[in-house]
This record gives C-alpha cells, structure tokens and sequence, in this order.
C-alpha cells in the first residue's frame, strides 16, 4: 500500500470522508449566460477570509489607547517589515469585501433568489452585509487619524439620530465625548463581538445554500438554456480561479496604492476639510444632509433615519410582498423597487462625493 493509500484510509477511518464525497459528487450547479453572479458570494468570503488572517497578523502590533493606537499604527507602517502592505491588503480587503456584498445581494435580488424557500438564505445574507458594515466602520476608527476620528464622529452622530440611538452611541463612545474608551470598545466590537457573530450567521447562510442550492433565473429556467455542472470539482475550481484574480488585484492595489494614515486625533482641532464617512454610509449621510431642520413635527436627521430604516425594512421584507409566483405588475413593481434601489445607492454616493470633496 503506497503511501497516499494509507494516508486515505487513515482518514476514512476517522473521518466522515465518504459522506462528503457523496455530497459533493451529488451536489449541483447551474451553469448558464447569467452564472457569473453566483461568484460574488464566494468573493465575499475570499474577501473575509484575507480579512481574518492580515487581521491576526495586525494584532500582533496594535495597541488599543488613546496615546498608542495611532503611534501603533503609524509604526506598523513605516517601522514593520511589510508592515504597510499587511496593512494595506487588510483596508482594501474591507472596501472590496463589502463591494462584492453589495453587488452579490443585488444580483440575489435581481435573480429573485428571495423566495420560497430561499427567505432565510436572504436574510442571514443582510444579516452578513449589516455585520460587514459595521466591521468596517469599527475598524477604520481605530487607525485614530484626524479623518477616522471625525468621520467615526459623523456615524455616531448619524446613529443618535435613530429613536433610542442616544444610549447606543454612549455605551460606543463610553460616554458622552469621544476618547480613550471609544477606541478600547471599538476595538472590542471589531476583533471579538462583531467577527465571532459573523461567523456564526456565516455558517448559517453556507447552511442554508447548499440545502437550497443556486436560484435559477426564471427566464432562462423557462427557456431550459443552461445545464448543470457538479460543484466538485468544475464549479469549485472555477471558483478558486476566480479567487486567484481578486488576489491578484487586490494585491495590485495595496502594493500600487498604500492606505493612508493622516495626522494623530486632536478633538480640539476644526475637522478637516472633506470630512465624510466610508462609502458605504456615503448615500445615507447625503440623504440626512438634504433633510430641512424639522419635517412633521420631529426632527429632519430623526424623519431622515426613520425613512431610511423603514426602507431597509422594506427591502428585507421582499419575500413576503413579492412571494413565490408573483406575476404581473406586483413582479414588476419589484424589478423597479430594485433598480431605485440601486440608483439611489449609486447617485447619492457619487453625490455626496461630488458635495464634499477630499
């Protein structure tokens, strides 16, 4: 017996190898003009898994403090052996980690892979991209540069704008004024809480999918033009090649373009010309930028986040106003529900950069 037959049996012995031979050689996946959407979710966790291993790397010299986080950071940079690229790759993962949420959840959406029996695989996938969002904004304030200082200011100002988001903000803050605690539970937040959480709904929506496998697009369900291929070994590998590219352009950009580190946090200090938040907070600090002082008796940043959280309701709740064999205008009505959606995100955006330039 060779050594690679022994190495086998050594496993099957101790292993449920078979079972997962015979799950992946049963598992299928449909091949077809509009597949190349299935690959965003995988580009999600490529993204998150890159995440976790520079994060642990980064660990090893950050120091969380009011005196240090900033000296800490600005070492791993310029004193660390590739200390800048660690970092570097770690802040462009993030950015384009949620990137690909966004673009995986809408494709989801478009593809109506919402429905019947899909509505929990939607909705841990919300959960991941809230997380994903809010593992970004914890991590951009602990750099405690001037504009993560007072870009980490604008969001826990936008969230007091919410009913109860008063409390929220000052147990973040650990107390009224930004400082030594804000960076200590922040820190918290980014490297314990909100990954360990992530996780454990990431589990659930991989769960979830391979139990109800890829949606179908209707149109191209009804026309039968598409196949299926075994996710083992055609559609992983094909996954892994994908992989292979975004880390090849993820290196490119940390290598070509280093994150920035700006000057050490004075909250005496004006805030710096530009200040806004990360990109994706971009449309929804826009939108409470055109709200009047007060709209129907209650504040405009309190009508502003009201409108905005009944929207995102709205859109979670796209299983039940738009179930299983909808057709028609209803159908219709949430092909248009997402393309507004889309260009809300995309025109506000690029409005609030265009409004508030660097």
């Amino acid at each position: 017996m060779s050594v690679k037959e022994k190495f086998q049996k050594f496993l099957e012995e101790r292993l449920p190898v078979q079972a997962f031979k015979d799950l992946s050689s049963h598992k299928m996946v449909p091949e077809h003009k509009q597949a190349f959407w299935y690959y965003f979710g995988g580009i999600t966790l490529f993204f998150f898994i890159i995440l976790v291993f520079t994060g642990m790397v980064l660990l090893f010299q950050y120091q969380p403090g009011l005196e240090s986080s900033h000296a800490s950071v600005l070492r791993i940079v310029t004193k660390v052996d590739f200390g800048w690229l660690i970092r570097s790759i770690h802040s462009w993962g993030a950015n384009l980690m949620l990137a690909a949420a966004f673009i995986h959840m809408f494709s989801v959406y478009f593809m109506k892979a919402y429905q019947k029996p899909r509505e929990l695989t939607w909705l841990t996938g919300l959960g991941l991209l809230g997380l994903g969002m809010g593992l970004g904004f914890t991590g951009y304030s602990l750099v405690w540069d001037d504009m993560a200082f007072f870009a980490t200011k604008i969001g826990i100002d936008m969230m007091e704008g919410i009913p109860g988001g008063e409390y929220i903000a000052d147990i973040i803050r650990g107390g009224p004024e930004m400082g030594g605690l804000t960076i200590q539970r922040m820190f918290a937040l980014h490297v314990v809480i909100l990954p360990w959480i992530f996780i454990g709904l990431l589990g659930a929506h991989l769960f979830f999918l391979q139990i109800h496998g890829n949606k179908i697009p209707e149109g191209i369900e009804k026309s039968g033009e598409y196949r299926k291929v075994p996710f083992f070994p055609n559609f992983i590998f094909s996954d892994l090649y994908v992989w292979l590219i975004c880390l090849n352009l993820l290196a490119v950009l940390a290598a070509m373009y280093p994150w920035h580190i700006g000057a050490e946090a004075d909250p005496l200090a004006p805030s710096p010309k530009g200040i806004k938040p990360e990109w994706y907070f971009m449309a929804m600090f826009q939108l409470l930028k055109l709200m009047p002082a007060h709209v129907a008796g209650m504040s405009g940043e309190l009508f502003g986040n009201m409108l905005f959280g009944a929207a995102a309701m709205f859109w979670a709740a796209v299983p039940v106003w738009n179930p299983a064999g909808t057709v028609g205008r209803r159908a219709k009505l949430a092909t248009y529900v997402g393309l507004l959606g889309l260009m809300f995100i995309i025109g506000f955006t690029i409005w609030g950069y265009t409004a508030h330039p660097v």
